[in-house]
């Protein structure tokens, strides 16, 4: 069986060449079968995605409030979806998972006539290198709950919504348009049938999109808005133009005048982005800020537009103007405003000057809604995402939710792995992705909790990391500007080991002599833990952790004139490193060759050395002939199955608007390329190609919204995005039997124990059901083990036995389509203390996982039992092989398994005879539990039968005899059970006695990995001594007051008591 065959393999790992050869056998397909291999994901659904953190938000650009709510906010992340709080930003929830198509929220608004309606907009105008796409607007008419597409999908990037305050079906979006194209989809749109049908009312030109808009709070007809010529593309982009400019209308936006002139430019001078804003204190005063090269800053209207003053030139409110240009007026204060840039201020003259820059959790800041009725009510979003004020931004709301957005993903070689990536506007990020509890005293690992532990290792925001693969505690991580670290985590030591170091920033890609990407590659070689590789517009390696560095390719990029000239428009330069082209975007050495490196360019060229050791490697292009210009080589896998066989993942969704997914296969160092997209939308592009090391040609694709697998090599593809929001998905990485990814919107995710992907064939496809292997747990990294299976049809019968490696069963667990049982609804072997709970295998057709805990039974439970620091859980079994066996309405299959020793465990010396000492004294403890608890079920059994005979006859000796005994018994009870226990803390008042005192020592012995103390030992004897008189005076009081009371029920001819029963 091709299953047992993965069993031999688990354990051939470090046989890398035999293994894969083997595998490469047992998978083979004919190409007829490999062109339709196709899973329904019922096979498989088994399988989740978990989200890992980490707890730190990223970039929002579009928040709202309702001033009927002063509770409820919403913030937009642009790689998230929408968020919600309904407790004023004490607690945040996503809202619109799984219900639109796009992760990029720009824009929100609220109805006030009707809270419940909420409208958003989808795609990103703040154009950053990483700016993301949207498809239109979405509208919720029951608080965000549901949502309804209302269509505009090619505006594609929305800088703003606003709705009419008395009607909920009249509201206003701001297209901004395509990044990297022309398009007639831009400018105003309005709708009066809540979305229905959309007018373009406001249109200047293919180039120029809205990016502002809003409506006089003290007469809706009375709108202003800003239309921004701009583009943004791979190698740089451009703010201002001619079609830039002011405009207003006065009949509900039906028309438009362009006010433009009022602001007094020179008509020959370019007008770049504008933000505008109207006091709800006197509609006639009205702020705009606009960027411009001599004459930029902020204006004041006193008459509606008529004319305005330049009353601010201050550089700190402009700077950046692509990035920020916003402004704000106070609701009630006439003299009040705010600017947002990198900081957030606040003027009380008028905008003439801003003296006040409020603190807020993050900086560059993008939106602010102020509630109309209290001015101190406010919520704020910026890079880390959305934050709430109470008090006009004295103090905020954390921002403490997972909308991380990460550039890539690497795991490190920790057991268990930590997941590390580069945080976009924050900083490096490393997060266990389990079994690393100690490390954390608040307690939590991923899930954005606010426990959740995470750590910096050198770099920035934009950089790749990579850990160094034999001493854990060192990361080498990038940052822009070619900034590029060795850090050391035992340390905390960092030094800068950039391959060129004389700072860029501010230059043109033309100007540099080495052109450093804001996310270039650090690679370590596969073979040699002292080469590491990193990349400009050529190939460097160092072997001396950065001391030197040495060139290792000629310039491997296109480098087009037209593509490393000066990037941000006519008006203002923006050249922080994004805007860096023509440069080396990926590389990727072979693990099978030392030799052989992969190198691929953000412009569209791939290169391979066969030679990479020589003085001077040569190299040859080998780009795909079908490759697109200036195609972004954003990926590439060298196959960790097959020398010479490579996949490649491009992206040009910046150039051109060319959103069509790029992947090419190649199996001959280049010679020849196959594309392979078949089955993925044309609209949705792919950013990183993984293969599975175990199994050759399946396959995993980062798409901008979701993964994909693949079973055949590319041939076909399909969705493997389950509960996975939609996300841009940067990157991901397969991970022992773990499918790791990084998102850029939603922080790091895992799918936990793959093998069913790993093991899917057609045969297990067919089966009537089949069990997959599992895969090997780890004592106290994993708590349970999982058990997959997959069934053609619902089973009238299933069950679960787990064997020793002799065949001998340890636990068994079934289930009936007859068990009323099964009718409760809860996961399937689910226990928060360890795996198990309850413990009934699924019978519905398609795929099921059941959790084993890894113990033993436990010890004898009685109802109304309530212990003190003692769970009701058997004895851990000993690390070893076991056996797991299905079986489905009379037919089995088996599977194999090992329970490996802890690691850390191995380290401290830690033995299989210790372990083995350790079980049976926890066996001990379980069966002595068990001695006082049936005790105590005997003696209430007994009881309870004694005042059933009293109730059956009034005899005054039965009733005076039988209240003695039962008293006795009780006595008896009371030492060996405290049985003034009613809630969970009253052991607290009532001392614990027998029973608890042993059953505690269990969690005790259990707690380490090691063999139980001395004192553990003698604890136990003195308990169970003490417990082994109670129960002589038990059965004293049976023999001799008990066999009395029998003879008088004779007697009366009543039933004797069963000293033998229980009550359980």
């Amino acid at each position: 069986m091709i299953f047992s065959t993965l069993n031999v393999l688990r354990s051939l790992r470090s046989a890398a060449l035999p293994v894969i050869a083997l595998l490469a056998m047992l998978y083979a397909v004919t190409p007829d079968s490999a062109q339709a291999q196709q899973f329904d994901e019922g096979l498989f659904d088994m399988l989740s995605w978990q989200n890992a953190g980490i707890p730190r938000g990223g970039r929002s650009t579009g928040v709202a409030g309702s001033d009927a709510r002063p509770l409820e906010y919403y913030f937009g992340a642009v790689g998230g979806g929408l968020w919600k709080t309904t407790d004023g930003g004490s607690n945040w929830r996503p809202v619109t998972d799984g219900q639109i198509t796009s992760s990029s929220v720009g824009a929100v608004a609220v109805c006030e006539a009707d809270p419940d309606v909420v409208y958003i907009g989808t795609g990103e105008t703040q154009l950053r290198g990483n700016v993301m796409q949207g498809d239109g607007v979405y509208k919720s008419t029951d608080a965000g709950r549901t949502w309804e597409h209302l269509g505009l999908v090619e505006t594609q990037n929305i800088a703003r919504i606003r709705v009419h305050p008395d009607n909920c079906d009249v509201a206003w979006v701001a297209a901004f348009g395509q990044h990297s194209a022309e398009n007639p989809e831009r400018g105003v749109y309005k709708t009066t049938d809540g979305g229905e049908n959309w007018e373009l009312t406001l249109f200047k030109s293919d180039k120029a999109g809205a990016t502002d808009l809003v409506v006089d709070p003290n007469d809706p007809d009375v709108l202003y808005a800003a239309i921004w010529e701009a583009w943004r593309k791979s190698w740089g982009m451009s703010s201002g133009g001619f079609d830039s400019g002011l405009w207003k209308s006065i009949d509900g936006g039906e028309t438009w005048r362009d006010i433009t002139a009022n602001l007094g430019f020179d008509p020959a001078d370019p007008i770049g982005k504008i933000g505008v804003a109207v006091s709800g204190a006197n509609s006639d005063r009205v702020w705009v800020i606009v960027e411009h090269r001599a004459a930029g800053g902020v204006y004041r209207s006193d008459d509606a537009g008529d004319s305005f003053e330049y009353v601010n030139d201050e550089r700190k409110l402009r700077q950046r103007a692509f990035y920020y240009t916003r402004i704000y007026a106070d609701p009630q204060d006439e003299d009040v405003v705010y600017a947002l840039n990198t900081g957030f201020y606040r003027s009380r003259d008028g905008g003439e000057t801003f003296p006040q820059s409020i603190r807020v959790p993050h900086g560059d800041n993008h939106d602010l809604w102020i509630a109309p009725s209290d001015p101190d009510r406010m919520i704020n979003s910026n890079d880390g995402g959305g934050n709430v004020s109470f008090n006009g931004g004295e103090s905020w709301t954390d921002q403490e939710y997972s909308t991380a957005q990460f550039y890539r993903v690497i795991t490190t070689n920790h057991e268990p792995y930590h997941i590390c990536g580069a945080q976009q506007d924050n900083s490096t990020a490393c997060t266990p992705s389990t079994g690393w509890g100690h490390l954390s005293a608040a307690g939590g690992f991923g899930g954005g909790g606010a426990g959740s532990y995470y750590y910096a290792v050198g770099g920035c925001e934009s950089g790749y990391i990579a850990p160094h693969p034999e001493e854990l505690d060192i990361f080498y991580a990038g940052c822009y500007g070619g900034s590029l670290s060795r850090y050391d985590h035992s340390t905390g030591f960092s030094r800068a080991i950039n391959v060129w170091p004389e700072n860029p920033m501010g230059q043109s890609a033309e100007d540099l002599r080495e052109r450093v990407q804001w996310t270039f590659p650090i690679v370590f070689d596969r073979h040699d833990p002292d080469i590491v590789y990193t990349g400009t517009q050529k190939v460097w390696r160092t072997t001396t952790e950065g001391q030197s560095w040495v060139q290792i390719s000629p310039d491997l990029t296109r480098n087009e004139p037209m593509t490393v000239g000066p990037s941000g428009g006519p008006i203002t330069l923006d050249q922080t490193g994004v805007e860096t082209y023509a440069t080396v975007f990926a590389i990727a050495p072979s693990p099978h060759d030392p030799n052989v490196i992969w190198a691929g360019s953000d412009d569209g060229y791939v290169h391979v050395t066969r030679d990479a050791r020589a003085t001077s490697p040569t190299w040859d292009r080998v780009t795909p002939s079908d490759a697109p210009d200036f195609v972004r080589i954003n990926t590439i896998e060298a196959s960790p199955n097959t020398p010479g066989k490579a996949y490649v993942a491009g992206i040009r969704y910046l150039v051109d608007n060319d959103r069509s997914p790029y992947i090419w296969k190649t199996e001959d160092y280049g010679e020849t390329w196959t594309k392979i997209v078949d089955g993925i939308p044309t609209d949705d592009f792919i950013r990183a190609v993984r293969e599975d090391p175990t199994r050759p040609g399946l396959l995993y694709a980062a798409s901008e919204r979701t993964v994909y697998v693949s079973w055949n090599d590319g041939a076909s593809w399909q969705p493997l995005t389950m509960n996975l929001p939609v996300t841009q998905v940067s990157d991901l990485v397969v991970e022992d039997h773990d499918l790791v990814i990084g998102t850029h919107g939603r922080g790091f995710w895992v799918m936990r124990s793959i093998g069913p992907l790993r093991q899917l064939t057609e045969e297990v496809a067919g089966a009537d059901f089949w069990l997959f292997d599992p895969k090997d747990p780890v004592r106290r990294f994993d708590n349970a083990v999982s058990i997959d299976y997959i069934l053609a049809g619902d089973a009238e019968h299933v069950m679960l036995e787990f064997m020793d490696a002799s065949g001998d069963v340890l636990a068994s667990y079934e289930a009936s389509a007859e068990d009323d049982d099964e009718a409760e609804e809860a996961p399937q072997g689910f226990n928060p203390f360890g795996g198990g709970g309850n413990q009934a295998p699924g019978l519905t057709a398609g795929s099921n996982r059941f959790r084993w805990n890894m113990r033993l039974e436990g010890w004898t439970d009685f109802e109304g039992r309530i212990f003190w620091a003692a769970g009701n859980q058997g004895p851990a079994v000993l690390p070893g092989n076991y056996q797991v066996r299905l079986t489905v309405d009379g037919e089995s299959m088996t599977q194999d398994f090992e329970i490996r020793m802890n690691p850390r465990a191995v380290a401290d010396g830690i033995t299989v005879a210790e372990l083995q000492e350790r079980f049976d004294f926890a066996i001990q403890i379980r069966d002595r539990v068990t001695d006082a608890n049936e005790a105590v079920l005997r003696m209430r059994s007994i009881k309870a039968q004694i005042d059933d005979r009293i109730e059956q006859n009034d005899n005054a000796e039965l009733a005076q005899l039988g209240g003695a005994v039962s008293d006795r018994l009780s006595e008896v009870e009371g030492e060996v059970y405290q049985v003034q226990n009613q809630s969970n803390q009253d052991p607290l008042n009532y001392p614990i006695k027998l029973n608890n005192k042993i059953a505690a020592l269990q969690n005790l012995v259990e707690g380490a990995e090691t063999r139980p103390t001395d004192q553990s030992y003698e604890v136990f004897q003195t308990l169970s001594t003490q417990l082994e008189g109670e129960l002589e005076q038990m059965n004293l009081v049976i023999q001799q007051d008990l066999a009395r009371l029998n003879e008088l029920l004779r007697e009366l001819g009543l039933e004797p008591i069963d000293t033998e029963r229980l009550i359980t």
